[in-house]
């Protein structure tokens, strides 16, 4: 009787179920994260490109402000929004150090959850790896018990234990691709900032 993916599952023993359920997890977090850093990032960059037309445009530091609350996802509208805050009409002399606060809380926000999905991609395999080598131990325990080492003694606990393995590299293999893609787009954006914040060190902070 030829056994589905099901049938095996059904078959593994507590420790190779429990690691199921820990990469299960991983699996859905991480997915969910996928989903959510990507609508993200793609309304970032729709809403820097619109803010900063406006601050192109703006007839000065308070318009600019009004404007600047209606992107609530621009990691450069939030910047000015920061600044603006603490530096309108005060022409402070840390201005640079004012700056450098806020730009460093919105890489910290664009970068978040990445880690998340570094350790599903670097830890899952080894998780799943461990797995197998229960599920392996397994099987050679049972051909001790059975005294036989046949093909159809051994094959169901080897198919049981490599379920583990499969599981691992379907929760990293998206999870690496992922946090590489997020990565470069992350990286873009706090370049953006960045240079943003130049601009705004040089800013008038007075209308």
């Amino acid at each position: 009787m030829e056994l589905t993916v099901i049938d095996l599952i059904k078959q593994t023993g507590i420790v190779a179920k429990a690691v199921l359920l820990i990469l299960l997890f991983f699996s859905i977090f991480s997915w969910a994260i996928i989903f959510y850093k990507w609508k993200i990032f793609k309304n970032i960059k729709r809403e820097n490109q619109k803010f900063f037309e406006a601050f192109l445009t703006s007839n000065g530091a308070k318009e600019l402000f009004s404007i600047a609350k209606r992107f609530e996802l621009s990691p450069l509208a939030s910047l000015y929004r920061g600044v603006f805050s603490e530096a309108y009409g005060k022409n402070p002399n840390n201005i640079e150090a004012i700056v450098r606060k806020y730009s460093s809380d919105e890489a910290n926000k664009v970068e978040s959850y990445l880690g998340f999905l570094a350790t599903t991609g670097s830890t899952t395999p080894f998780i799943g790896l461990f797995g197998t080598v229960w599920g392996i131990m397994d099987a050679f325990r049972s051909i001790g018990i059975k005294g036989s080492a046949s093909i159809a003694t051994v094959a169901p606990g080897i198919a049981e234990a490599l379920i583990t393995t499969a599981a691992g590299l379907f929760a990293a293999i998206p999870a690496v691709i992922a946090y590489n893609y997020f990565t470069s787009q992350a990286n873009k954006i706090i370049n953006e900032v960045q240079d943003f914040s130049e601009t705004l060190l040089k800013y008038p902070w007075q209308d």
